[in-house]
């Protein structure tokens, strides 16, 4: 007899725990809202913190109902909506600003400019991505030129940055693991995805200090173990994976040419190519899987 999983879906509009039992037959599960911050038009954030106490109460609350030992829990799987971006205290864990929601315009003029001075091409050679304010890289750009000392605490290697996966990481291990996972690296604009690397020459571009970064595992692997205070049982984190690339892989999306469609904050259609990398002419992205 295994024991239990616990999944973690950490979304745009709220945070959702599910326990499964090694039948993967769902035991029992939580849901918790998140709010939406709007400080102006075109502009969209979160509070990580909220976010944060969310995902802990969720996952408690599921543990609760399912009335289980959180030590009966074999291992934590976590999802979340990918590119919003969240900046941290490497020291504190306190985050030093809201988080820049994926639906974020604010950073429009950033990639109007970086597409005049010619780098569309090379952002897509490399990331399988547009230059659009969707992805993280000109967020990360616009928190690094208007937080105040932000950027030489990022070059000293003071702060974190991650997508809402890493953040979580990050919490759920006591500040001990700094990592994210291949898929949601991909949708940074900063991760060249066919070297499998941080990639310096867009950190250049973006004038992004490389010790901000977190480290990219697979999408199964060790993320490390919670902090036992966290839900009673020190339990490792073996799986993470952004979204929509997660929705892909539970609808069984293994084949190439196998396709799903899902409808949420927005309605995402992703297509397995296989290992071959497949370039778009109609402005479609190319991403890991």
């Amino acid at each position: 007899m295994g024991g239990f999983i616990l999944a973690i879906d950490q979304g745009t509009t709220s945070s959702r725990a599910i326990i499964f039992d090694n039948g993967m037959t769902i035991v029992a599960s939580a849901q918790m809202d998140v709010r939406q911050h709007y400080p102006q038009a075109g502009w969209v954030e979160h509070d990580a913190c909220e976010i944060w106490e969310s995902v802990v109460a969720t996952a408690r609350q599921a543990i609760d109902k399912a009335g289980i030992a959180a030590s009966a829990i074999v291992a934590i799987g976590i999802t979340n909506q990918r590119e919003t971006t969240v900046v941290w205290d490497r020291r504190t864990g306190r985050p030093l600003y809201r988080a820049i929601v994926w639906q974020d315009r604010r950073t429009a003029e950033i990639c109007d400019s970086l597409k005049a001075d010619g780098y569309e091409k090379l952002v897509r050679a490399k990331t399988g991505l547009l230059l659009d304010p969707y992805f993280s890289g000109t967020k990360l750009r616009w928190l690094l030129d208007n937080v105040d000392g932000l950027r030489e605490r990022a070059r000293m290697g003071g702060v974190c940055f991650g997508t809402i996966d890493s953040w979580l990481i990050f919490n759920l291990t006591g500040g001990r693991v700094h990592a994210t996972d291949a898929t949601n690296a991909s949708r940074t604009m900063l991760y060249n995805i066919t070297d499998a690397t941080w990639d310096d020459e867009l950190l250049g571009v973006l004038a992004i200090p490389a010790p901000l970064l977190p480290d990219v595992k697979e999408c199964a692997d060790d993320f490390g173990v919670t902090d036992r205070s966290i839900l009673g049982a020190a339990i490792p984190i073996l799986g993470v994976a952004g979204d929509q690339q997660a929705a892909t892989i539970g609808n069984a999306c293994f084949d190439p040419g196998m396709m799903k469609s899902t409808y949420g904050t927005g309605c995402f259609a992703l297509l397995n190519t296989g290992r071959d990398r497949v370039a778009s002419s109609n402005r479609m992205l190319t991403t890991i899987a």
